[in-house]
């Protein structure tokens, strides 16, 4: 659905069943709660009940007896109506709190599975949005709201159906004005969805610039963006808490509206009762009893009307955790398994286009990569480059065409087979807030002997400053990695797919981040690694690449020139003047 789409009330039903179907698995502990609600919830009416017996028996008729037990019947009563509420309360909190769990848990397993343009096309911010803000909404939803609807309702009823059985002239009253109060609901709850689907968007919106400032402080800092970001952070703010009061403003405004209409009814039925006809038919205790059972009408009634609000927001907020849970997964179809692939790919007649209102990355490429063999792949910016190596591992799909390992269609592997051949070390390098070992190792099952760390970590030459680290290998890295330097970061990447000890690599110039010095020790220790390995070489700098077996020069998605260094220099195409023109791609 999108923003604008007005969500009807039978759409809300089902979202709202949709909901509860996640309670079903603790139905115990919900039934607890529910029977702690009717126990709470017959409170109401005995307490107006025995307002008769207390006057007409204490004060009327001086009744020795009801005088003593009275007041242990009040304060039992309570003692009942206070464990009664706890267990409402307990239970159905224990129940919320754990759907709110389990729909955070099958949240993140979904972006888990979920494919890479998902994520091209759902900013960060709202994606966490939905796992913090609306959650929590929905969590209310479930727990409070259910609380006010079941326990109020039914002491709703049962002070109706208490007033009825005194006087059902004079409690037909209230039936007469309930079309009202439903018109005044109704017409609050479409507000209510509006503003809070608007809401749930606004926060997305202030999640997303929020991580994107934090996330670049320092090119915020270093081009003097802080105004600029205060700016935009702002605005939002001040849009959010508008839609924040308007929302407020219209809770505000129905709940004395209610309230008002029921104050009248009772009005009516206080002024109806003491007139002359009526007074002669009801005793004093049978009065009280009525005026406390409307007093007490009045609480829930108000609770009623509030629970909208919080009931409209959790339906929109689970429409909104809906839309992730239903969409769609990586597909992962296939059947075959590789144990160690050989290293061949095949590119044959691939094509592949982000989306169909944009030109296609890739048009006809036709690719053999032999087992062991250095490929290089470069071009300017948009060649094609990077969606080459991003097909492999089935990133995405090829939108035509085929690609093969080992002479098996990629589709046909596993998504686990076909990535546990591939090793990915790119220029954007990914850390943990966790120790340099666990960065290592990650994604290994088994975990590695301290002797594996080191001896990876020596041939990416790592060894060295983690050594000098006060907890060497088990040194909290931060952030991203943000303990360390650059080059620090990129050895640890480079260590991480030296573990990972895979047939195929793809690297994303995985030494741009390294000083003169020990890049060249990286190199050649990747020449090592990679004598033994099939990979692809994203090049941005083509003084990286010169020792490659093959070069691919790709413009506008097809490879337009092919060779060793030498010979493409030789031919004084495109690639002599990619090389001429500052050595850069």
């Amino acid at each position: 659905m999108t923003q604008e789409t007005v969500l009807t009330n039978a759409d809300a039903q089902v979202i709202y069943r949709r909901l509860l179907q996640h309670v079903k698995p603790y139905w115990r502990m919900f039934a607890f709660s529910i029977i702690g609600m009717l126990i709470f919830a017959a409170t109401e009416p005995l307490f107006a009940a025995m307002m008769k017996p207390l006057i007409d028996g204490s004060f009327v008729e001086r009744n020795a007896d009801t005088v003593r037990t009275m007041p242990l019947l009040i304060v039992g009563l309570f003692v009942v109506r206070g464990i009664a509420g706890f267990i409402n309360t307990y239970f159905l909190s224990w129940v919320g709190r754990r759907v709110v769990a389990d729909l955070r848990e099958q949240m993140f397993a979904h972006l888990l599975c979920a494919p890479t343009r998902y994520f091209d096309q759902h900013g960060a911010g709202h994606l966490l949005a939905k796992l913090t803000y609306n959650v929590e909404n929905v969590s209310n939803a479930a727990t409070s709201a259910i609380t006010t609807l079941v326990r109020d309702g039914f002491t709703v009823i049962g002070l109706m159906a208490f007033m009825l059985y005194i006087n059902a002239g004079l409690s037909a009253i209230f039936l007469i004005i309930g079309p009202v109060m439903a018109g005044a609901v109704k017409y609050a709850t479409k507000r209510f969805r509006r503003h809070s689907r608007r809401i749930q968007d606004r926060v997305g919106d202030l999640t997303q610039v929020a991580q994107e400032a934090i996330d670049a402080q320092r090119v915020v800092k270093a081009f003097g963006g802080q105004a600029r970001e205060a700016l935009r952070f702002n605005t939002i703010n001040e849009k959010t808490r508008a839609l924040q009061m308007k929302m407020i403003a219209t809770e505000a405004a129905s709940v004395p509206l209610v309230q008002l209409i029921s104050a009248a009814a009772i009005g009516v039925v206080v002024y109806l009762s003491t007139m002359q006809g009526l007074k002669e038919n009801i005793s004093v205790g049978t009065f009280m009893s009525f005026v406390v059972a409307m007093g007490l009408l009045l609480p829930p009634v108000k609770r009623l009307t509030s629970v909208n609000a919080q009931l409209q927001r959790g339906i929109i907020a689970a429409e909104s955790l809906f839309e992730l849970l239903d969409a769609e997964e990586e597909e992962d179809c296939g059947t075959q398994t590789l144990i160690r692939a050989e290293g061949h790919i095949e590119y044959r007649d691939v094509g592949h286009r982000y989306s169909n209102d944009k030109v296609p990355a890739l048009a006809h490429l036709d690719l053999r990569i032999a087992p062991g063999e250095k490929v290089a792949l470069v071009g300017r910016s948009g060649s094609g480059k990077s969606t080459v190596a991003s097909l492999l591992p089935r990133f995405y799909d090829a939108t035509s065409g085929e690609i093969f390992i080992d002479g098996i269609p990629i589709r046909e592997l596993t998504l686990a087979s076909l990535r546990a051949q591939i090793s990915l070390v790119s220029q954007e390098v990914v850390l943990f807030n966790d120790s340099i070992a666990n960065n290592i190792a990650y994604g290994r099952a088994i975990p590695p002997t301290r002797a594996e760390l080191e001896q990876v970590a020596m041939s990416a030459h790592a060894l060295e400053f983690i050594q000098a680290l006060p907890l060497g290998f088990d040194t909290i890295i931060g952030d991203r990695g943000v303990m360390l330097s650059g080059g620090q970061r990129q050895r640890l990447a480079i260590a991480r797919a030296m573990l990972k000890n895979a047939p195929i690599l793809i690297l994303d110039e995985a030494t741009s981040a390294l000083d003169t010095e020990a890049e060249r020790h990286i190199q050649a220790a990747l020449q090592t690694l990679m004598a033994q390995r099939t990979t692809l070489v994203i090049a941005h700098r083509l003084s990286t690449i010169e020792n490659a077996d093959r070069i691919l020069v790709l413009q506008n998605g097809r490879i337009v020139e092919q060779g060793r260094h030498a010979e493409l220099l030789a031919l004084g195409g495109y690639y002599a003047r990619l090389h001429q023109f500052g050595n850069q791609a």
